[in-house]
């Protein structure tokens, strides 16, 4: 894996795989400009009081020094729960990793080229990390395995060779966050700074390789597997340059967890025609991932984001679960209540190439409606999103912000081949003054 991530060259990657990391890089910057525009992550910017310095806080309208972008920009890019992600990974792996990249080649002024391709071994090896990793029950995936493919791209980056970057990829197995994933349902925002740690973790696994004093002494096998569940080693190098993981994730239309999204998705298709007031009941079935995810009351945005019944009712008033979603709303609160959420075992041996969902809505006059999704729309199993999709979206998240995204597509598209990244990354700070982007009360 250190070899194959040392010597990744974008020149001997597939173009259909260069256009689906522009997309990916595209969503992650849009998503982070949306996510900085919350009032808890302008106080957390203001709190921490990073000096200037080389690398951007995306949206965030200044740049400031490596680590602390890092860190800043991880948390904003999921603290939404509208980033990329991948089923066969278990996780998102370029939340984990791409924040650290493009802080660290902001201020190496990097090639687009060498860019491009230290973001492709941070996903890339996050994901077969993922793959390769079975957390214990109640484990969230949040900063455990995905923190050695940030190390990999940050290696990557700083141009070491195999042996340094495959003891890169070890220590930062070595850092893993042992999050719980109550924490997200019970709405704690623990679990957005375990992304900014993955991303922190790998810069330090980087520069420790860099040093020379970082080893590569299995320690992935201990960490992810001993400690934090199993660990199966054969996953690693799985097809690497052959089979490109980045293009079998997903992109959201819908602000919760992905395992919400197949039964929102499902009563979006039913609705057009469907009364709430009539409605006395709404059983969902889902996989065994999706089972856990029954709250139907909620005490803050993250909580309702990890509650089916909130993406449910949210779904069927609104047409949509977004950003601005109404979290007090007695009518919509009160619809979430009518939602039953089970595990149905027929869709949870479809796993992982299927995250299936079906729903039944039950009527006042005894009749009941039912449909079944495979996958959330988004998944590049299932009606998967293009780029002008992705970018309908994020410009409907980010009212008055159209031309910082439209810098962030058209760096997504040419970053191959820049001679320099540094001063179009900075352009994506923006203007922190733009209110359209605080959270709504």
């Amino acid at each position: 894996m250190g070899e194959w991530a040392a010597g990744l060259d974008v020149a001997d990657v597939p173009a259909p795989v260069l256009d689906r990391l522009s997309l990916v890089l595209l969503d992650a910057a849009g998503v982070t400009a949306l996510g900085a525009g919350l009032d808890g992550m302008r106080a957390m910017r203001s709190s921490w009081n990073a000096p200037g310095g080389p690398a951007p806080l995306i949206g965030g309208g200044r740049c400031v020094s490596v680590d602390a972008a890092a860190w800043l920009n991880a948390m904003s890019l999921v603290c939404l729960e509208l980033d990329e992600g991948n089923k066969y990974a278990k996780g998102h792996p370029a939340a984990h990793g791409f924040p650290a990249v493009l802080a660290l080649a902001s201020e190496r002024d990097a090639s687009g080229r060498d860019t491009a391709a230290a973001l492709l071994a941070a996903y890339e090896v996050a994901s077969r990390f993922g793959r390769a990793s079975r957390l214990r029950p109640g484990a969230h995936p949040h900063g455990s395995w995905g923190v050695a493919g940030a190390a990999a791209g940050c290696a990557r980056l700083l141009g070491l060779g195999p042996d340094a970057v495959a003891a890169a990829i070890d220590t930062g197995a070595g850092l893993p966050v042992a999050g719980h994933f109550a924490s997200a349902t019970g709405g704690n925002p623990v679990r957005d700074a375990w992304m900014g740690a993955s991303n922190l973790s790998g810069l330090v696994a980087a520069r420790m390789a860099s040093a020379g004093i970082a080893r590569n002494t299995g320690t992935a096998a201990l960490s992810l597997g001993t400690l934090l569940g199993e660990f199966d080693a054969s996953e690693l190098t799985g097809g690497l340059g052959e089979r490109w993981d980045i293009a079998r994730g997903y992109f959201k239309r819908h602000a919760s967890c992905s395992f919400t999204h197949p039964a929102a998705d499902a009563v979006l298709e039913l609705r057009h025609d469907l009364d709430p007031s009539r409605i006395t009941g709404i059983l969902v079935e889902t996989h065994a991932l999706g089972a856990g995810l029954a709250a139907p009351e909620w005490d803050n945005r993250l909580s309702a984001m990890f509650s089916t019944p909130f993406a449910v009712a949210a779904a069927l008033l609104d047409g949509e679960v977004g950003p601005r979603a109404r979290l007090d709303d007695p009518a919509l609160r009160a619809l979430a209540r009518r939602v039953r959420l089970v595990e149905a075992g027929d869709l949870t041996a479809r796993l992982p190439d299927e995250r299936a969902a079906r729903v039944t809505v039950e009527l006042d006059d005894g009749s009941a409606r039912t449909r079944e999704v495979p996958n959330p729309v988004g998944d590049a199993d299932h009606r998967p999103l293009a780029e002008q999709d992705v970018l309908a979206l994020l410009k409907g998240w980010l009212p008055g912000r159209e031309d910082l995204i439209d810098r962030a597509a058209a760096f997504s598209r040419d970053l191959p081949a820049l001679d320099h990244v540094g001063e179009r990354l900075r352009g994506l700070a923006g203007d922190e003054t733009d209110d359209e982007t605080k959270e709504p009360k």
